[in-house]
């Protein structure tokens, strides 16, 4: 999430108040106009709501809803191979539809007596401090948008199929949902611009692109690797090291492409004694001695 200013196409409003995403030439929707519309549209939304109002909700149209259909039924089949068993249970206890894309409302309706988490819209790019805080909160930034129908399987950008299939999934397990809450409370306790980002390093190298052992498999847990229909059938034959906090927080990563360095938990009680406390304890003095040794 360090980096995400480069996933997130820009936002822009007018003097008029007219709400532009700035997609660039090689978005699958850049030619589109109505798509393009649609995205701003929806960025609108997400600007005008106001802190305690009840999430805006958009109207999706009938070929977005198949996008999503189409590509929950082939995730689904791809979960049941690769994806960590925590997972897999709290997708259960969540219950998304696989047949609409469902509200972010709906999702935090679901979400709040499982684990107390909820969703807050994002237009776009949310700065680094204000998206990790909100974690510690239990509260969960997320777009609106939907990918271009005509690459249902692609996306430059994270949408809402990665926001809820993959984040919202995660977030209906109690003991994701607490690493989430603790990366939120150690992106608020560090005051230095590179504590934050070795915190936020951490978190993509488990949350976003985590995989863990299972007997003698490896399994993905992370929510960017269990919302893409590629990146799923490709992480087993990536570069995997062991978790290691010195090795991630200093890994430099590209997120234009699938990632070729990934960091293996040998159990959920791994990931919570190596990433849990470190999140739970850190400071910018402990950062700043793994950052060096």
């Amino acid at each position: 999430m360090f980096e995400e200013a480069q996933y997130f196409a820009p936002v822009t409003k007018d003097e008029h108040g007219r709400v532009t995403v700035e997609l660039g030439r090689g978005h699958p929707g850049f030619a589109d106009p109505v798509y393009r519309e649609r995205r701003n549209e929806i960025a609108r939304l997400a600007l005008e709501h106001e802190p305690g109002d009840p999430l805006p909700e958009a109207e999706y149209t009938a070929e977005e809803h198949e996008v999503w259909r189409l590509v929950s039924a082939e995730l689904a089949a791809k979960h049941l191979r690769y994806a960590a068993a925590e997972y897999l249970a709290a997708k259960d206890r969540l219950g998304l539809p696989v047949d609409r894309i469902p509200q972010l409302q709906e999702v935090g309706d679901a979400l709040g007596p499982l684990t107390g988490f909820a969703y807050l819209p994002a237009a776009g790019l949310v700065p680094l401090r204000e998206f990790y805080g909100s974690l510690a909160d239990s509260r969960f930034h997320a777009t609106q948008y939907i990918r271009h129908h005509s690459t249902p399987f692609y996306t430059p950008e994270p949408d809402v199929l990665h926001e809820v299939l993959g984040h919202g999934n995660a977030l209906a397990s109690d003991r994701y949902a607490a690493l989430y809450r603790a990366a939120g409370g150690a992106a608020r306790r560090v005051e230095t611009a590179e504590a934050l980002e070795f915190v936020s390093k951490v978190f993509w190298f488990t949350l976003e692109f985590g995989v863990v052992a299972e007997g003698d498999e490896l399994k993905a847990y992370g929510a960017g690797i269990l919302s893409s229909y590629g990146e799923i059938e490709e992480f087993r034959a990536m570069d995997v090291h062991p978790l290691d906090l010195t090795a991630m927080g200093g890994t430099e990563y590209d997120i234009t492409k699938y990632q070729t360095q990934l960091f293996r938990a040998e159990s959920l009680d791994h990931l919570e004694d190596v990433a849990g406390v470190f999140w739970d304890t850190c400071t910018d003095d402990s950062i700043a001695a793994l950052a060096r040794a």
